[in-house]
C-alpha cells in the first residue's frame, strides 16, 4: 500500500486540548446567556474542525481522563498534586463537549484507571500496526514517545490551540536532540513540573541530553553513576530512585484493554440535526457552517436551502392604496431606517409583496394604514416604530413580533435575528449579503422578502407557542414594545454640567487613592495592569496566593475582596477604593456622552435581554447606576426635570420580590406580615430568634433580610455564611430556624424545583416560561445551577410581567385622559415619570392605581411614590 492510499487514523486528547483552549481565550466573551461559559468547547472544536479539514482522517477518536486518580497516583500520591482546582468558569464544559462530539459522530473513548494518553497510546500503537498513518493530537510533551515512522505528534504551540507543532522523528531529534523514544528519558532526568515529578537537581536538558548521548541510555548511565564527576554525579547518585520513579510513571502503556480498535473508528456522517440544536444552545452560530464544511454530511442533511421569496413590486402611490386595500389578514412590514428616520417600507401578504421609498406621496397613503386596525406583523418592531413616529406615522394594531416571540419559546435566545429564525423554524438559508464586501457577490433578501419572510416564521411560531404565553406576548409583550418606544423618543433630561462636575471629583479622588497606594509599596506601579499587581500582592506584599489564571493569579475585584477580608492590606483596601472611583468614572462619564443635542439621553431598552423577562437598557446602561450610596446620589442628581414640566415623579414596589414569594408559597406567616403592615425583616426577626418584634435588633433584622432574598435566589449555607461573614454552622442553623417557622416557603421552593423537572420549565403567575432542560443533567455543576436558577425565575419573572403590566397601563391611562405627563425610564423596580404643571394628582393618583392593581395577590403591592425637582430628590 502506498503512502497515499493509507488510511490516516487521527487520535485527540480532549481534557488537555480542552483546558488549553479554555486559557486561550478570553472566558468573558464565550458564555451563553443562561450563564454557562463556553470557550473550552468552542476553542476546541474550532481546533478540531481545523485538523479535520486539513489532515482529512479516515477514522477519528477523542480520549478523556475519567479523573485525577489513576494507576499512577497509587504508585506515586504526589502524581500531579500540584495542579491547582478546576477553574469554576471550566466547570461543566467536557460534558458539553462530549455532547457536540457525540452529535458529530465522533467516538469518545475514557478508561477508569488510566489516562487519556495512555488510550492514545494504544491507539497509535495499534494503528501504526494495521497499517494506518496515525497522527496524535496531545498538549502533554509524554506523548512524544510515540512519534516514529509511522506516528507524527501535532503539539499545540503557547498560543493555545490555534496552532499545531508537527512533530515527526526530525523534528523531535532537532528540537531535543534525542530520538524519541529517548524523550522519556530526558524527562524523567530533568523532572516534569506540570506532572510534579522532581527530576535530579541542577540537570536540565542539556545535561540530560549529554548523558543520554555518552552511555547509549537511561539504563546504562544510571548503571554507571559512580563515574559521572562532581555535584551532578552526587546528585544523580542521590536521586536515583526518583529517575527510576520518573521514567516508570511517564512510561505510556501501549495495550490498553478498550472497546474498539482503530478500524472501529472509521469516520461517520455527522448527525447535522444534533449539531445545530446542541449548537443553537451553545450559541455557536458562526461554528455550525465551518463544521458542516469540514466534515461534509449526506444530501438530507445538507445545509438549509433559499426558499424562493417573491419579486416585489414597486408600485406608485395610487396601486400602493389599492395594494393595501385589497391584503387579507395579516401583513407583514419592514422599515429600513437611514438617520433615523423611514427610508423603504417593504409589505408581504400571502405570496404577494411591494415596497415603496418613504416620500411625501407613499407617507400620505401608508400613514392612514399603519395607523389602522390591519394586523401587523413585524421582526423586531421597536426601532422600526421608533422610525415612523418620527416621521409622524402611528403604528397600531401590532398583531406579531417574531423576535419577541421567538424569544419567548427559548429565553436564552439563541435567535437573535430574522436569519436565525427561519433558519430555526423554517429550516431555510435567508439571503444575507456579506458586509464586510464593498461590492456584495450575493445580493441579500430586500424588504419586501424580509416581511414575507416574517409572516411565514410567524406561522410557524404559532404552532408551537403555548396559549399562555400567546395570551403574554399579546397582552403584555407588545404593548410594551409600544411604550418603550414612546419613552425612548422622549428621553430624559441630564445635566452636563453635574456629570462633569463630578467626574473630575471622582478623577481627584482616583489619584489622591493612588499616590496613596503609592506610598504603602515605596514606588509607582499601574492599578489597572493584572501583571504589576500580582507583581506587587504576591512577590513584594508576600500575600497569598489568589486563584490560578493563565496569566497568573487573579487580581479581579471578588477575589481581591475576599483577600483583603483574611489578609487586610493598606495596599489592598487602597487598590479596591480606586477601582470603585475609577469604575464609578467610566459609569459618569458614559452617560455623560451618551447626552444628546436636546440635552437628553435616549437610553435603548432592551426587551428580549434576559431569560426572566426583566428589562435592560443600552447605549448607555442605566441599569448599572448604583443604588443608595452617596455616590448614586451625585448620578441621580443630574437627571432633572426638563424644559415645560414641574417636577419629576418616582414610583417604586416595596418588597415586590417577598410579596410575590408570600402570594406562591400560600405561608401564612409571610402573609400575615403583609397585610398588617408591619415591617416584614422584624416581623420575620421576631418569629425566627423568639422574641416581639420590638426586640429584634439591626443585626438581626440585617441576618433575616439576607436570608429572606437569599432564598429567593437559591443561597446555600456556605453562600450566606459568606455574605454575612458569620460560621457556616450559624448559618445552617438560621435556615433551619427560618424553615421552621415558614414551612410553607421550604415546601414551595422545593416543590417549584421538583416541577420544572417534571415539566422541564419554569412559569410565572402569567404564564411566562423559562425552559431547564439542565435539571435532567447528569453533570452535577450544571445541574445544581439550573436548580438554583429555576428557583428564582417564577418569582422574578414574575416581579418582571407585574412592572410591564403597570408600565403600560400608566402610559395608555395618561394618554387616555389627555395628560402630557410621561413615563421616561424603567430602572429595576422603579419608574421615572415626567409631570407637567397641574397634573401631579392626577399622575399620581394613576400610577398608584395602576401599579397597585397590576396584579391579584393575596398580600397587596406596596407603592412608594417621590417628588423632587431631580431623580434623587424624588427618591424615598
Amino acid at each position: 500500500m502506498t503512502d497515499s492510499a493509507k488510511p490516516t487514523l487521527l487520535v485527540v486528547d480532549g481534557h488537555s486540548l480542552a483546558y488549553r483552549a479554555f486559557y486561550a481565550l478570553p472566558v468573558d466573551n464565550f458564555s451563553t446567556r443562561d450563564g454557562q461559559h463556553t470557550n473550552g468547547v468552542y476553542g476546541f472544536l474550532a481546533m478540531l474542525v481545523n485538523l479535520i479539514k486539513a489532515e482529512k482522517p479516515t477514522h477519528i477518536a477523542v480520549a478523556f481522563d475519567t479523573s485525577r486518580q489513576s494507576f499512577r497516583t497509587r504508585e506515586y500520591t504526589e502524581y500531579k498534586a500540584n495542579r491547582s482546582e478546576t477553574p469554576p468558569e471550566f466547570a461543566g464544559q467536557i460534558p458539553l463537549l462530549k455532547e457536540c462530539l457525540a452529535a458529530m459522530s465522533i467516538t469518545v473513548l475514557e478508561k477508569e484507571d488510566f489516562e487519556a494518553d495512555d488510550i492514545l497510546a494504544t491507539l497509535a500503537t495499534a494503528g501504526a500496526a494495521e497499517g494506518f498513518d496515525v497522527l496524535v493530537c496531545s498538549g502533554d510533551r509524554d506523548t512524544i514517545q510515540l512519534v516514529d515512522d509511522d506516528v507524527t505528534l501535532l503539539y499545540p504551540n503557547v498560543q493555545g490551540v490555534s496552532q499545531l507543532k508537527r512533530y515527526d522523528r526530525e523534528a523531535v531529534i532537532e528540537r531535543y536532540k534525542v530520538p524519541p523514544e529517548q524523550y522519556p528519558d530526558v524527562a524523567a532526568l530533568v523532572g516534569e513540573t506540570s506532572d510534579n515529578l522532581p527530576g535530579v537537581p541542577k540537570v536540565g536538558e542539556k545535561t540530560a541530553v549529554k548523558w543520554l548521548t555518552q552511555f547509549g541510555s537511561l539504563d546504562e548511565l544510571l548503571a554507571q553513576a559512580d563515574t559521572i564527576k562532581g555535584v551532578v554525579g552526587n546528585n544523580l547518585r542521590e536521586h536515583i530512585d526518583d529517575v527510576r520513579r520518573n521514567r516508570a510513571l511517564n512510561r505510556l502503556l501501549r495495550d490498553v484493554d478498550l472497546p474498539v480498535v482503530p478500524a472501529d473508528l472509521a469516520v461517520r456522517p455527522i448527525d447535522a440535526q444534533a449539531v445545530r440544536d446542541i449548537f443553537a444552545r451553545l450559541e455557536f452560530r458562526t461554528l455550525l457552517p465551518r463544521v458542516f464544511d469540514a466534515v461534509g454530511v449526506d444530501a438530507a442533511a445538507a445545509p438549509m436551502s433559499v426558499a424562493q421569496a417573491p419579486a416585489p413590486t414597486e408600485p406608485d402611490a395610487a396601486t400602493l392604496s389599492s395594494w393595501l386595500e385589497r391584503a387579507d389578514g395579516e401583513v407583514g412590514v419592514t422599515v429600513t431606517t437611514l438617520g433615523g428616520l423611514p427610508e423603504r417600507i417593504g409589505l408581504a401578504n400571502g405570496e404577494d409583496a411591494v415596497e415603496v421609498a418613504w416620500n411625501e406621496d407613499t407617507a400620505a397613503v401608508l400613514r392612514p394604514w399603519f395607523a389602522s386596525a390591519a394586523p401587523k406583523v413585524f421582526c423586531d418592531a421597536k426601532s422600526q416604530v421608533k422610525a415612523l413616529r418620527r416621521a409622524d406615522a402611528v403604528v397600531d394594531a401590532l398583531a406579531f413580533d417574531v423576535l419577541i416571540a421567538g424569544w419567548l419559546l427559548r429565553p436564552s435566545l439563541p435567535d437573535k435575528s430574522l436569519a436565525d429564525l427561519v433558519e430555526s423554524y423554517l429550516d431555510e438559508k435567508l439571503p444575507e449579503s456579506d458586509p464586510t464586501q464593498l461590492v456584495p457577490e450575493e445580493e441579500g433578501a430586500t424588504p419586501g422578502q424580509l416581511s414575507w419572510y416574517a409572516l411565514r416564521v410567524g406561522d410557524a411560531l404559532r404552532q408551537k407557542i403555548p396559549d399562555r404565553v400567546s395570551d403574554l406576548l399579546t397582552e403584555i409583550e407588545l404593548p410594551t414594545l409600544l411604550t418603550l418606544a414612546d419613552m425612548e423618543l422622549a428621553g430624559v433630561a441630564v445635566s452636563h454640567q453635574k456629570l462633569s462636575t463630578f467626574s473630575a471629583e471622582l478623577a481627584a479622588r482616583a489619584d489622591g487613592i493612588a499616590q496613596d497606594a503609592y506610598a504603602t509599596i515605596g514606588h509607582e506601579v499601574n492599578l489597572g495592569s493584572p501583571k504589576q499587581l500580582q507583581q506587587v500582592l504576591f512577590d513584594e506584599l508576600e500575600l497569598p496566593k489568589t486563584r490560578k489564571t493563565k496569566t497568573g493569579y487573579s487580581t479581579d475585584a471578588a477575589v481581591l475582596a475576599d483577600l483583603q477580608e483574611s489578609n487586610p492590606h493598606p495596599f489592598l483596601s487602597l487598590l479596591l477604593q480606586h477601582r470603585e472611583a475609577t469604575k464609578l468614572r467610566q459609569i459618569v462619564e458614559s452617560l455623560d456622552s451618551a447626552i444628546g443635542e436636546d440635552g437628553r439621553i435616549h437610553t435603548t431598552y432592551v426587551q428580549t435581554g434576559s431569560q426572566t423577562g426583566r428589562l435592560s437598557s443600552t447605549d448607555p446602561n442605566l441599569q448599572n447606576i448604583p443604588i443608595r450610596t452617596e455616590e448614586s446620589k451625585l448620578i441621580r442628581a443630574a437627571f432633572e426635570v426638563g424644559a415645560g414640566y414641574e417636577t419629576l415623579l418616582t414610583a417604586d414596589y416595596s418588597q415586590i420580590e417577598m410579596r410575590i414569594m408570600a402570594h406562591l408559597s400560600g405561608d401564612e406567616g409571610l402573609i400575615e406580615a403583609f397585610n398588617t403592615g408591619e415591617d416584614l425583616h422584624r416581623f420575620v426577626g421576631a418569629r425566627v430568634f423568639g422574641v416581639e418584634p420590638a426586640e429584634v435588633t439591626p443585626a438581626m433584622r440585617t441576618k433575616v433580610k439576607a436570608m429572606s432574598y437569599g432564598l429567593v435566589y437559591g443561597l446555600s449555607a456556605f453562600g450566606l455564611s459568606k455574605q454575612l461573614r458569620i460560621e457556616q454552622s450559624e448559618a445552617k442553623e438560621l435556615m433551619l430556624e427560618y424553615f421552621a417557622r415558614f414551612g410553607a416557603v421550604r415546601d414551595y421552593l422545593r416543590s417549584s424545583v421538583e416541577q420544572a423537572r417534571i415539566d422541564g420549565y419554569t412559569e410565572t403567575i402569567f404564564g411566562r416560561r423559562r425552559p431547564f432542560p439542565d435539571l435532567a443533567s447528569p453533570n452535577r455543576v450544571l445541574r445544581e445551577n439550573a436548580e438554583r436558577a429555576a428557583l428564582n425565575a417564577p418569582i422574578q419573572g414574575s416581579a418582571a410581567d407585574i412592572m410591564k403590566i403597570a408600565l403600560l397601563n400608566i402610559h395608555a391611562e395618561l394618554g387616555d385622559a389627555g395628560l402630557s405627563s410621561r413615563v421616561l425610564l424603567q430602572i429595576h423596580d422603579e419608574l421615572v415619570v415626567e409631570v407637567a404643571p397641574g397634573e401631579w394628582d392626577a399622575v399620581e393618583r394613576i400610577v398608584t392605581s395602576r401599579m397597585g392593581d397590576a396584579a391579584s395577590l393575596t398580600v397587596p403591592l406596596d407603592v412608594q411614590i417621590g417628588r423632587g425637582a431631580d431623580w434623587s430628590e424624588a427618591g424615598h
